[in-house]
This record gives structure tokens, C-alpha cells and sequence, in this order.
């Protein structure tokens, strides 16, 4: 087994080593033994041995014990069954669909939230994107009409580049939260998932459209979708932008008008929920709250196959045992 091999060694049964603990007393054992089986005779002086040679059956005879040892660490290793795992994992995924539709009115420009309401919209928008790492989600727009800014993708990145790209002024102005819901409905309707799901938000009154919103609302019960609704906008009045006649832009407070119950009616009769953002942390909240409520089903199953690797160590022990007998029964072998 190479050095590499060992860096991901795991031990099924490791317990085993605290047999190592009988080496001390296997060591102190051949050195009692030892002492027992040395003849003795007395002499009157050593000095005329002192020049004889040391035989190399003396300099090597503590190659039997040391054979022994290694033999039952060996062992004693194979015993606890070193082994290298393989871990695969299955992931089934029970991704959801999703569709922002996102109003883009000249009132979003209002600035109740920070730096305005498109702005602080857009940025919640993608932060719930990065937080729905196994969803497909798609991106609607709409004002005076509706637009598919970006079809329903797995590229989030993509999908966030168009949610940077959303600006006011893109279709013509007015507030049809009809159009906007019918055409989030049509990114869905032919999806294959069990959960669909569109979150609609808007900071006005349905003022124009082809599609009556209690139109668009049948149509997305019909196709079993979920609607989530937020309304945007602080209660009273807000700071807007306004042209003047020279062409200059001023600052005028104007009225907030949501229409509320046209929003609960929606969420409710879809199995949704209407939420109200009249700032910058309710808004992050809102979509923190849809976040939870929708969460995707992900199971992963993990399948761990183990290797053995204890053969090469009892052949070890075994080798160890054979060469010990072989060399204490002829080289080493002891006279009567």
C-alpha cells in the first residue's frame, strides 16, 4: 500500500489495536527467555577474551524477536481491517417553476424605498434567485403591456443580468396587472413540475390591458399555479418624479394607490398570499417569507463502498512467522 493509499485509510475495527500494549511485555519476555538459556562458567580474568571476535549468529540473533514483533503488529493490523471507502451520491431534486412579474410603471420610480422602488425590487429580486439554487425562474415585465424579459432557465446568471437590465420606460406606461399575470401564466402553463409559482408585484391600480385580472386569475387556477402577490408602495403619499413642462424632472408627492383587495383575491383564491412592502426590510422580508413557504424537495442518497486492504498485512505477519521458524530451527539453531 503506498503513502498515498494510507492518507485515506479508515479502520473498521480499531479496537484491535490495543493488542499493540502486549509488545512491552513480548519484549521483556524474550529478554527474561534470553537470559535464561545463557550458559555461564567462571574465570579468573577477561582480559585475553577481549580480542575475539564477535560471531554474526550473536550480532543477528535479535532478528528472531524483532521477526515475532513485526509479525503480530502485522497482524494485529490486519485484525483491525484498514479499508479505503468510494462515496457516491444520488440527488432527486423536486425543483419548482418560477415567475417574477415585476411592474415597471413609471410610479415605480417613487421614492418611498431606496433609491427607488424599481431599484430596491431589483435587488430583492436577485437575492431570492441566489437563494433558489435548484429552481428554474423566469422573468415577466409590465406597465401600460407585459413582456417576457426572460424565460424560465436553470442560468441564473443570465437571469440576473435581465433583472439588472429592467428599467422604467421600456413598454408603454400604464399599470396592467392583468397582462403582467396572464403572461406569467403562459411561461408556466406548459411546465411538467407539481409546484408553479408566480410572484406578481406592483405599486398601482389596473388601469389598462387586454387582459381583465380576474381573467388572468381563472386562468392560473385553471392551471393549478400558485400566486404570490406584493403590493409596494409606504401608506399616504410619496415622493415622485414628475416632468415639467420645460422639460426639467421635480420632485411632487403624490398619492400611493394599491389595489389590495384585487391582490388578496388573487393570492388567496391560487393558495398564495399578499404581502404589503412599504420599505426597503419589509420588501427583503417579503421575499425571505415566500422563500420559506416555497421551499424545494431535494433528497440525496449516499452510497459508500469499502475496499479491504488487510491481505497484504496478514501475508506480512505470515512472511514474518515462516522466516522466524526457518531461522531459529537452522542459522539460529540452539544446541542441547
Amino acid at each position: 500500500m503506498n503513502a498515498e493509499l494510507w492518507k485515506n485509510i479508515e479502520f473498521a475495527h480499531p479496537a484491535f489495536f490495543w493488542l499493540l500494549l502486549l509488545i512491552p511485555v513480548m519484549i521483556w519476555w524474550t529478554v527474561r527467555a534470553g537470559r535464561k538459556w545463557q550458559g555461564s562458567f567462571q574465570v579468573s580474568s577477561l582480559q585475553g577474551l577481549k580480542g575475539l571476535p564477535v560471531s554474526w549468529k550473536v550480532r543477528f540473533r535479535p532478528l528472531l524477536p524483532a521477526l515475532r514483533i513485526i509479525a503480530f503488529a502485522a497482524l494485529v493490523t490486519a485484525l483491525a481491517r484498514p479499508q479505503t471507502s468510494n462515496t457516491s451520491e444520488s440527488i432527486d431534486s423536486e425543483g419548482i417553476d418560477i415567475v417574477l412579474s415585476i411592474d415597471i410603471s413609471g410610479s415605480m420610480l417613487a421614492e418611498d424605498l431606496r433609491p427607488n422602488r424599481m431599484e430596491a425590487a431589483k435587488k430583492t429580486a436577485m437575492t431570492f434567485v441566489d437563494s433558489r439554487i435548484s429552481d428554474r425562474i423566469g422573468l415577466v415585465v409590465f406597465s401600460g403591456e407585459s413582456f417576457t424579459q426572460c424565460p424560465i432557465t436553470m442560468d441564473h446568471a443570465v437571469l440576473k443580468q435581465q433583472i439588472i437590465q429592467i428599467r422604467s420606460g421600456m413598454l408603454q406606461d400604464g399599470t396592467a396587472i392583468g397582462m403582467g399575470l396572464a403572461t406569467a401564466v403562459d411561461r408556466l402553463h406548459s411546465s411538467k413540475v407539481k409546484s408553479k409559482v408566480i410572484i406578481l408585484l406592483t405599486d398601482g391600480v389596473n388601469n389598462t390591458g387586454l387582459v381583465d385580472p380576474l381573467t388572468a386569475l381563472e386562468i392560473a387556477k385553471a392551471y393549478k399555479i400558485k400566486v404570490y402577490t406584493i403590493g409596494v408602495g409606504t401608506t399616504g403619499k410619496a415622493p415622485s418624479p414628475a416632468t415639467m413642462p420645460d422639460g426639467s424632472v421635480q420632485m411632487q408627492m403624490t398619492d400611493v394607490q394599491i389595489d389590495e383587495p384585487l391582490m388578496r383575491k388573487i393570492a388567496t383564491e391560487t393558495g398564495g398570499r399578499y404581502f404589503r412592502a412599504t420599505d426597503n426590510a419589509s420588501l427583503q422580508n417579503i421575499y425571505q417569507e415566500i422563500d420559506k413557504l416555497e421551499r424545494t424537495k431535494v433528497e440525496i442518497t449516499s452510497y459508500k463502498r469499502f475496499q479491504e486492504h488487510f491481505f497484504p498485512l496478514a501475508m506480512i505477519a505470515l512472511a514474518c512467522l515462516l522466516l522466524e521458524v526457518l531461522l531459529r530451527y537452522t542459522l539460529f539453531k540452539r544446541l542441547p
